[in-house]
């Protein structure tokens, strides 16, 4: 079988390992931000598996099998109880299971010190010393609002207020950050954070395999943690031979893999024993638990896209009513 993965050692890692283990999937690679935008029903034209991002999947019915006819009831309500935090139900829409997870992440905090911020209001005064930077790019402008709006005690796009201040907030960082850094993804991010003078980022995706960075979980508003989802999730193409596809999602699932293959080859598992050990895991562990789930709706990862774009150059150029405006691209992408 023909599978697809991404292309960062976490994404293809453990996936690369298994297949010299036992076979069974020739795995190509693509990059997050082909993970984060391309059309999942696109790509089950051409692969049998899929490691995908649950925004996309609104898009992909007919294009992938459901967890059901794969697996029986049980299987999956272990699964269910046995991963953290909302990563099951993320890749639950319509009642039915379109991917399994298979591994896990938020947006965390990442720092070159150990003694983070705790708060916003510590985090915007460590950012006036300098050596601070937000992580903007691709989509990452629309997730840090989504994080912001739920620290500071409201669901996106329910309260203007807690909105119009966490644009505020955005601007604030974006105001005393490198604008050759804030711009990039949450892997370029990380790397400048490893090699340059950035010493603190207040959300940006996690990752493991960054030995010179301390991972944490994120700072807390008047409402506590605020953290968007993230994680992948296998999916099954309807072309795929259904019982070569069914052993290989139950081995990617299984405990010897999620706790053994994923965690020794730069993998994050979904498996929620994992998230009790000691380190990356177990200090970000509170916000992937607790953190939001973005809607999965038809047309949803191209309103993600225009709306980061919208608040990236409104809050770098100054402009005014950049709140506004990202409210009436929503409301056209509910329209619609």
């Amino acid at each position: 079988m023909k599978g697809l993965t991404w292309d960062h050692p976490r994404g293809y890692g453990p996936l690369d390992e298994l297949a010299r283990r036992e076979g069974g999937v020739e795995w190509d690679r693509q990059p997050l931000e082909g993970f984060e935008s391309t059309p999942i029903a696109a790509l089950a034209e051409e692969y049998d598996l899929l490691v995908v991002d649950h925004p996309g999947l609104g898009a992909a019915a007919g294009h992938l099998v459901p967890m059901e006819e794969l697996l029986d009831a049980a299987e999956l309500a272990a699964w269910r109880a046995g991963t953290i935090g909302a990563s099951y139900d993320s890749y639950v829409l319509d009642g039915r299971t379109w991917a399994l997870p298979i591994d896990a992440a938020a947006q965390v905090s990442v720092a070159t010190f150990a003694d983070q911020p705790k708060t916003w209001d510590d985090v915007l005064s460590l950012a006036r010393e300098g050596g601070v930077t937000p992580c903007l790019g691709g989509p990452h402008a629309l997730l840090m609002f989504f994080s912001l709006c739920v620290a500071y005690g409201a669901e996106p796009f329910t309260n203007a207020s807690v909105g119009e201040r966490a644009v505020e907030v955005m601007a604030e960082l974006v105001a005393s950050a490198d604008s050759s850094l804030w711009g990039r993804n949450p892997i370029g991010v990380l790397a400048a954070m490893t090699d340059g003078p950035v010493r603190y980022c207040p959300l940006v995706y996690g990752y493991t395999g960054y030995p010179l960075l301390s991972f944490h979980d994120a700072p807390a508003g008047p409402a506590g943690i605020g953290s968007v989802l993230g994680g992948t999730g296998i999916a099954v193409s309807s072309q795929a031979p259904p019982d070569e596809a069914r052993a290989v999602v139950r081995r990617l699932i299984a405990p010897d893999v999620q706790t053994e293959v994923f965690s020794a080859h730069g993998g994050q598992p979904a498996d929620c024993r994992v998230w009790t050990r000691p380190g990356f895991h177990h200090d970000t562990a509170e916000t992937v638990a607790r953190a939001w789930v973005r809607p999965r709706e038809p047309g949803y990862v191209g309103f993600q896209t225009e709306a980061s774009r919208i608040l990236r150059d409104g809050i770098a150029g100054r402009e005014p009513r950049v709140h506004d405006r990202v409210v009436a691209r929503y409301q056209e992408w509910r329209k619609a």
